[in-house]
């Protein structure tokens, strides 16, 4: 029977288990998971935080982390400024990015979150606000959401994957894992 573990990865920490840099350690999955034959499903990027999957099965692997599936992954989004509601409408209908147009994406306002703190914090501005949004998208281009709110003129100050598929963050302290 196929093993599907659900983490929360903190800030930071690489998707894998090694860092293939010796001069400067960073932190890898290895610092939190100690359970042999179980790799990541999909990427989420060191400046991003939330859930990631890992599973030893390699087809359960690949349906999750494939475009042509299209899982549907939600992120909790921190972006800089205020969108109006037109720059919304655009993230949702589908932006052009240097590899291509995205597909639709749910996009939504939010309050922010009650996440854990963030180290280190988001750096915070007087003169500049900030604002919420929750973007579920079908596909997982390499850092997408990022590229998505920087090319509406709304740059993510922090990134947090709540969801994917049917599995979600729910009870999941940062740096923890259990099996789904």
């Amino acid at each position: 029977m196929a093993r599907l573990i659900l983490f929360n990865k903190p800030y930071g920490v690489l998707s894998q288990f090694t860092d293939g840099k010796s001069d400067s350690p960073r932190a890898t999955l290895s610092d939190y998971i100690d359970i042999p034959g179980v790799y990541p499903a999909g990427r989420l990027d060191r400046d991003s935080e939330g859930l990631l999957l890992l599973t030893d099965d390699g087809k359960l692997q690949a349906r999750i982390a494939s475009p042509r599936f299209k899982t549907e992954k939600t992120y909790l989004v921190q972006v800089e400024g205020e969108p109006e509601d037109q720059v919304l409408d655009a993230l949702r209908h589908g932006v052009m990015l240097k590899d291509g147009p995205t597909r639709h994406a749910n996009v939504r306002r939010i309050d922010p979150p009650d996440l854990w703190p963030r180290d280190p914090p988001v750096r915070f501005r007087k003169s500049v606000p900030d604002c919420w949004l929750e973007i579920t998208i079908s596909e997982g281009r390499n850092r997408q959401v990022r590229r998505m709110t920087a090319h509406v003129g709304h740059p993510t100050l922090r990134l947090v994957r709540w969801r994917v598929s049917d599995w979600s963050l729910v009870s999941l302290a940062q740096g923890q894992w259990r099996d789904a």
